[in-house]
């Protein structure tokens, strides 16, 4: 099964799930969960990153609060989604998970990272502070503006949807202006334009984000 025990820097397992290349390895990902856990949606993404060459580890964040969290997008699944997000769950504890999952794959070669709303927060904030990471994709992560100090250390992209109404504009020029390494890309779309399940799911701002993502990897050691 794709799903797989790992045991955290804290002493807790959690569930991950592992996708792996069929032909060469390109080199390692670890992608980062929205805040509906790792559902069907997050595993498609991990096997379409293994099919182009990327042994993927997605952690079940939510795991010690939630075991096998896996949610809609609307209704109760929503309300539990956002109550483990900002009251139960510990944003700094997603990170040291991220960590572990970095640490398991960078002996292999190169780390990439990629994660979507509460994951493309994570992404932004493990390319500031975890070493070992070759290149960063963050889609629409709303925590990003709150970190103005925290720079990069490895090549980053970030993806915001114009409509986005909860990161408003304002919000990707602040991090633009605070973040002037970091390429940022405005899409004609609202938040969550790359998932199929949602309703602002827009086809030509999600394909063309995930070749822009893939090019970056490419571009260093991918």
């Amino acid at each position: 099964m794709p799903f797989e025990k790992m045991t955290m820097s804290d002493g807790a397992e959690i569930e991950v799930y592992r996708a792996t290349p069929a032909g060469e390895r390109r080199g390692g990902l670890v992608l980062i969960q929205e805040i509906f856990g790792v559902t069907e949606h997050i595993q498609e993404l991990c096997d379409g990153y293994a099919a182009d060459g990327y042994e993927v580890l997605a952690p079940a964040l939510y795991d010690r609060e939630h075991p096998g969290f896996r949610a809609s997008y609307d209704g109760p699944g929503l309300e539990r989604a956002i109550e483990l997000a900002r009251k139960l769950h510990p944003f700094e504890l997603s990170m040291e998970d991220t960590k572990t999952c970095v640490d398991a794959l960078k002996a292999k070669g190169p780390v990439f990272i990629t994660g979507y709303c509460y994951g493309g927060s994570v992404a932004f904030l493990a390319a500031c502070r975890i070493e070992g990471i070759a290149a960063s994709s963050g889609y629409y992560g709303s925590l990003i503006k709150n970190y103005p100090t925290e720079h990069p250390r490895c090549p980053t992209i970030l993806h915001f949807g114009r409509f986005d109404t909860g990161i408003p504009i304002t919000d990707v020029d602040a991090v633009e202006e605070a973040q002037p390494d970091v390429t940022v890309y405005v899409y004609e779309a609202g938040h969550g334009f790359n998932s199929d399940r949602r309703k602002d799911y827009h086809d030509q701002s999600a394909v063309l984000a995930r070749e822009r993502t893939l090019a970056l990897f490419r571009q260093n050691g991918g």
